[in-house]
Order: structure tokens, then sequence, then C-alpha cells
């Protein structure tokens, strides 16, 4: 189960780092073809979405990253009322 979750998020860190530059490549293909913007909009939309991928790259790993951190410091067991001092 623990290797199911793990290709889950595997699958979610590529899909946030893909898809924003594809959409944003296609976006300004789009526009530089289909409304004869200048080749100046093609960088623009490689930029913006090389950009967007890194940000979901960041995010992605800090939240991998957060949940790792939790996985190994569990919280100690809640004190029984037969455990006080």
């Amino acid at each position: 189960m623990k290797d199911l979750k793990l290709l889950v998020w595997l699958t979610q860190l590529g899909l946030s780092v893909a898809a924003p530059l594809a959409c944003a490549t296609l976006l300004s293909l789009w526009l530089y073809e289909g409304l004869g913007w200048g080749q100046w909009v093609l960088w623009v939309g490689i930029g913006f979405g090389i950009l967007c991928a890194v940000e979901g790259l960041r995010s992605s790993l800090k939240l991998l990253r957060q949940i790792s951190k939790t996985k190994e410091d569990p919280e100690p067991p809640p004190v029984c009322f037969n455990d006080h001092d």
C-alpha cells in the first residue's frame, strides 16, 4: 500500500511539472499560428511555462518533505489514566 501512495505522489509530481509547461507552450503556439502574433509570444510562453513548472516542482517537493518529516517523528502516545505518576 505504501508503494501505491508513492506512485501516486510520483505521478502528481510529474503532472505538476509537465502540465504547466505543455499548456503554456500550446497556448503560445496557438497565439502565434492562429492569431498571427509575433514569434516573441512563443518565447514568452515557453519562459512562463518553465517558471510555472519550477514552481510546481518546488511546491511538490516541499509537500513531500513535509509528509516524510511527519512520518519520521510520530507524536508520543497520549498518557493513559494508569500511567500518571
